[in-house]
């Protein structure tokens, strides 16, 4: 296992404790007295100006346009590094997780819309459950140590990697809207000097991240989701060129940038965004079909879906199962890709952006209810699977740097 894999586990398994203690925080301070000081809170406003040119949004949208671009360009980090120099390299480690990340997404978002076709604005929310939170359910896997094979974290983390470039691809084809074709020529021509930098072989960090920033605020401005931007700088960072330190330069970046998106950044915007009000919400408001579509997308579609595609895959030779592990155990971790959390709220709020609070509770309620009986699911089914024998690490070579 490589350092860069080994940290990565480490910062997402910690992070997703932190990760519920923060959303646990939330959710008491909004049905306590403080909910109003957590209202404002939500509300209080931010703004940089430079010359004619300004953003003026409340700390939330600064939270969720901002601070979650910056998780968006680690993720593009990730992606990158494993797709062309990691455990993703090669035919054989992508063929199970893609299988199974396509199938997670499919059946959470037809069971979804079984439960809101008929409405065309409820529909808006079909993505929601078809996103697996990598911190949140590797950190659950953590607490099982080495009785769960690594083949099967690499399977989780592999599965969460082509999530998220769905993920990606969902919210760019129908979560942008009203686009400014001026901010697009301007994000398009930073984009193209990213390009040339990474191709000159610019080493310095600071010129990336300089452009990265206007790249940034030009998406911002162009009616497409502010996060796409940190996706798309991160694939123009340079794999195999070593920074002015020495060091390489997209590694560096990766590794300065994984303790603040696990311990500061995924934390914050589980507080700002998980806190739900429960106070005089009836049992039949609370069981309406955005919630229950979403609880049950998250916790049947994604354990049916990936469990099922990928029993079809290794059964018909197309893949196997991975090294070490149990059917059961492959069960368990299916199960856990139902935790949708941070991605499932983060596309909750762009699918019911312009309607009222109530939907973007029932959101909430179907992602938490959703999220916390996989993790009890595939927490019983990986004890169960476990409990006789502890199961020796196994070692998976990966691609050297």
């Amino acid at each position: 296992m490589t350092k860069a894999f080994r940290q990565m586990v480490q910062h997402d398994a910690a992070g997703g404790i932190l990760l519920v203690a923060a959303a646990v925080l939330a959710i008491i301070i909004a049905n306590s007295p403080l909910a109003s000081a957590y209202e404002q809170f939500h509300n209080l406003p931010v703004s940089v100006v430079a010359g004619g040119f300004s953003i003026d949004k409340p700390l939330l949208l600064w939270i969720n346009d901002g601070l979650m671009a910056l998780f968006f360009f680690l993720i593009g980090l990730e992606v990158k590094r494993e797709l062309v120099d990691g455990h993703l390299s090669s035919r054989d480690q992508i063929i199970l997780p893609a299988i199974g990340a396509l199938a997670g997404v499919i059946t959470p978002a037809i069971i979804y819309t079984l439960f809101n076709g008929g409405d065309p604005v409820t529909a808006r929310g079909w993505a929601v459950p078809a996103a697996t939170d990598i911190a949140f359910a590797l950190g659950v896997l953590s607490l099982f140590g080495r009785r769960v094979p690594i083949s099967l974290k690499l399977f989780l983390l592999s599965v969460a990697i082509f999530d998220d470039i769905a993920a990606i691809i969902i919210i760019a084809l129908f979560y942008s809207s009203q686009l400014s074709v001026l901010s697009l020529i301007v994000a398009s021509v930073g984009l193209a000097l990213l390009f040339a930098a990474n191709r000159l072989g610019v080493r310095y960090q600071s010129v990336y991240v300089l452009i990265g920033i206007v790249v940034w605020a030009s998406v911002l401005k162009s009616g497409v989701h502010a996060t796409l931007a940190g996706f798309a700088v991160a694939l123009l960072v340079p794999l195999n060129i070593n920074n002015e330190h020495g060091e390489p330069l997209l590694k560096s970046m990766e590794h300065g940038l994984q303790p603040w998106v696990a311990f500061f950044i995924l934390p914050l915007f589980a507080f700002s965004n998980a806190g739900v009000s429960l106070i005089g919400i009836s049992i039949q408001e609370m069981l309406n079909p955005v919630s229950v579509g979403i609880a049950v997308g998250l916790f049947v579609g994604n354990q049916v879906g990936i469990f099922g595609a990928c029993w079809l895959a290794i059964k018909s030779g197309l893949a196997k199962l991975p090294t070490g592990s149990s059917w059961m155990q492959l069960y368990g971790v299916a199960s856990l890709c139902g935790i949708g959390f941070t991605m499932s709220l983060f596309i909750g709020s762009l699918a019911f952006d312009q309607m009222s609070v109530s939907y973007l509770n029932s959101v909430k309620i179907g992602v938490l209810f959703g999220s916390i009986l996989s993790a009890l699911l595939g927490s019983f089914i990986l004890h169960k699977s476990t409990a006789k024998q502890p199961v020796q690490e196994v070692r998976y070579e990966m691609a050297k740097p």
